[in-house]
């Protein structure tokens, strides 16, 4: 429990760090244009928007994370406004960002980079990130998907009551699906944008001391 509060106290210090408003402002706007893309071939409708916010979340922690969620899902709207604007629907977005954060922040320590600038790798913690990687995008498709989501379309009435438990095998089958693809991008993209984010900022460090 300490770590936690730990992990929200660090994530809040983030804010008023230049880098972290810039990089998270440059991952909102490359899931505005990832959403854009989205493929849809019948009952399944893939969406790659969700990893941009799992960088923020890895990177900054939870706070950042559950503004960064908030902020998509409000400039998605505006951008591409479709039906009422229902503030819940935010809400939910933000919890996304939220969960990420918890579960990656600060505890992807497989790879790093040493003062020469070369990459040392730790197997046993590039494993133990892996499980976390499993971990964040389950509970997404649990909490935020298929629970949370699929109550708010039977409370909003954009599924009828009668429906709902059809609904819930329907939407389990899509997500066990759309997660053979999630997971193998998140094993490839999350630690790349980690060691990318590690370069530029640790080469950024090193001119400034010159």
């Amino acid at each position: 429990m300490k770590g936690f509060f730990n992990s929200i106290v660090m994530s809040a210090k983030e804010f008023k760090k230049l880098r972290t408003l810039t990089v998270t402002a440059m991952l909102i706007a490359a899931s505005m244009f990832i959403e854009m893309f989205t493929i849809d071939i019948g009952f399944i409708k893939l969406n790659f928007a969700f990893i941009a916010i799992s960088v923020i979340g890895m990177l900054f922690g939870p706070c950042v994370g559950f503004t960064a969620g908030l902020a998509c899902d409000i400039v998605g709207y505006i951008a591409h406004p479709t039906g009422a604007f229902l503030p819940a629907y935010v809400l939910v977005a933000g919890f996304q960002g939220l969960i990420y954060g918890i579960i990656l922040y600060h505890k992807a320590y497989g790879t790093e980079i040493d003062n020469a600038g070369k990459l040392s790798v730790n197997a046993k913690k590039n494993i133990a990130f892996i499980i976390r990687i499993i971990a964040a995008r389950l509970c997404d498709v649990i909490i935020i998907n298929l629970l949370i989501n699929t109550a708010l379309n039977l409370h909003y009435g954009f599924i009828p009551a009668a429906a709902y438990s059809t609904a819930i095998v329907a939407r389990v089958t899509k997500n066990v699906l759309e997660l053979a693809l999630d997971l193998p991008l998140l094993f490839a993209i999350l630690p790349a944008a980690l060691m990318a984010y590690k370069r530029v900022f640790r080469m950024q460090t090193r001119r400034a001391k010159v």
